[in-house]
């Protein structure tokens, strides 16, 4: 009994020391295995809150390049946009799908037109409340929906293969392209007919499949995605890329073009400001330094305009016959288009530029016609009487002299007047030759003389 007894007891002590030793432990166990749930690396914030465009395309490259060496953990696509050039999307999309990185692509506001290819290239979606992905139609650059089939058929297997690759329904991306498409979309007891375009609410978007998560914010994002807050990693755009951006406005590029254009001629034509000159220089500067800073213009644009503008130089000193300032104008001109990114929009500002140009140039010379180059190739000089030029040698010193004829005066002859022989005219009368005469008038350089009765 008493053994039994003993024995109990022992139980009940290495039962009572087991739990102890638990309750120590459990905290260390728990926090092993928090530990162990969060994974490693730096998350990196790259903001897509602009018009895709081929400037958003380097700023991207870079800052996925920055991950990559950074050894980054989780790339998050801040999504905000209406959309833009699709060729650029594709790009882009290539850009994330061979990412090393996992990706998120966190759509805040909207993710429309090239946008939704972008958030669809991500590894996984989280969508804020309230936010919008899809209307994918393609449209021009004043708006106006494109109709080529062909485009049309390659954005939208586009879009598909996007879709399909994230495990979602194609269909639904299909339908976000092609107005004509029709889809079945019986989650939603929704049928899409021709003529509409889909778009997807959040809450619609993670009903189909086209959004994982729905987030309030990008720290509920990532720890969704299993990574620590403590070490995020925001990519900002640089000065020259913000300036970039501005430069390459539209508005601001044909402002830009009117300096450029302005400048240059009022001092190729009315040379000696010297302001004109360097302000034509900075516009035209600051236009290629934004289009080059965005990625759109190369070196070979900066070449173009500059022979252009050294042909423009010559054509004014060297008569070509204007072979000159056509190919001068022609180079400059493709400089400028090619250094933009769209050439429906560089030839539309460079004709608004180039108007309003000639327009301002035009008063200028008016008003500082004695300064024109022009002035260069026209006789300005005047040899006046005040100056002591004539071009008649002045005769009045002969008037009331007396001479000889030397020769018949019928009426004109020479006559010979203090040593002198002079081309002179009666007003009609005939003297023989050696006859004594008197100048009775001069007038210029005509000089008149009758016969003199005084001898």
């Amino acid at each position: 009994m008493h053994r039994e007894h003993h024995h109990s007891s022992r139980k009940l002590i290495f039962l009572t020391l087991w739990i102890m030793i638990s309750v120590l432990l459990l905290p260390l166990v728990y926090s092993g295995s928090a530990v162990a749930q969060t994974k490693g690396g730096a998350v990196f914030v790259i903001p897509v809150d602009q018009e895709i465009e081929q400037g958003l395309g380097k700023f991207m490259e870079r800052g996925f390049a920055e991950a990559v060496d950074s050894k980054a953990g989780l790339i998050l696509l801040d999504i905000n946009t209406p959309g833009g050039r699709v060729d650029t999307a594709e790009k882009l999309g290539k850009l994330i799908k061979d990412s090393p990185i996992p990706t998120v692509a966190y759509i805040k506001g909207e993710a429309a037109s090239a946008g939704s290819y972008i958030a669809l290239s991500a590894n996984k979606i989280a969508m804020k409340p309230g936010s919008i992905i899809g209307a994918a139609a393609l449209v021009d650059g004043r708006g106006n929906a494109i109709t080529d089939p062909k485009t049309i058929a390659w954005w939208k297997s586009s879009m598909a293969s996007a879709a399909e690759a994230g495990g979602r329904n194609p269909d639904i991306a299909r339908g976000m392209v092609d107005s004509k498409t029709t889809v079945s979309i019986p989650e939603m007891n929704f049928n899409k007919e021709n003529g509409q375009i889909i778009s997807l609410t959040s809450e619609e978007a993670l009903k189909l499949g086209y959004a994982d998560h729905i987030a309030s914010s990008e720290q509920e994002v990532i720890q969704w995605m299993g990574y620590s807050t403590d070490d995020v990693i925001h990519v900002e755009r640089t000065w020259a890329e913000k300036a970039a951006e501005i430069l390459t406005n539209p508005i601001v590029q044909t402002l830009l073009l009117f300096v450029g254009i302005t400048g240059v001629v009022i001092e190729l034509l009315v040379p000696g400001f010297g302001v004109p000159g360097i302000l034509g220089v900075l516009g035209f500067g600051l236009y290629f330094f934004g289009n080059y800073i965005a990625g759109f213009a190369g070196s070979e644009t900066w070449l173009l305009f500059i022979i252009g503008l050294a042909l423009l130089i010559l054509e004014m000193f060297i008569p070509s016959f204007g072979i000159l300032g056509i190919l001068g104008s022609i180079s400059l001109v493709a400089g400028v288009v090619r250094a933009a990114y769209n050439m429906q929009h560089a030839f539309i500002s460079l004709g608004i530029a180039f108007a309003a140009a000639v327009a301002v140039v035009a008063i200028i010379a008016v008003v500082f016609k004695d300064r024109g180059i022009w002035n260069r190739f026209i006789l300005q000089e005047r040899l006046t009487a005040d100056q002591g030029f004539s071009s008649v040698v002045n005769r009045e010193t002969l008037l009331g002299q007396r001479g000889v004829s030397l020769t018949p005066l019928r009426p004109a002859g020479t006559v010979l007047i203090a040593d002198e022989r002079v081309d002179v005219v009666t007003n009609g009368e005939f003297i023989a030759p050696d006859m004594p005469i008197i100048v009775s008038k001069v007038e210029g350089g005509r000089i008149v003389v009758k016969a003199d009765a005084s001898v």
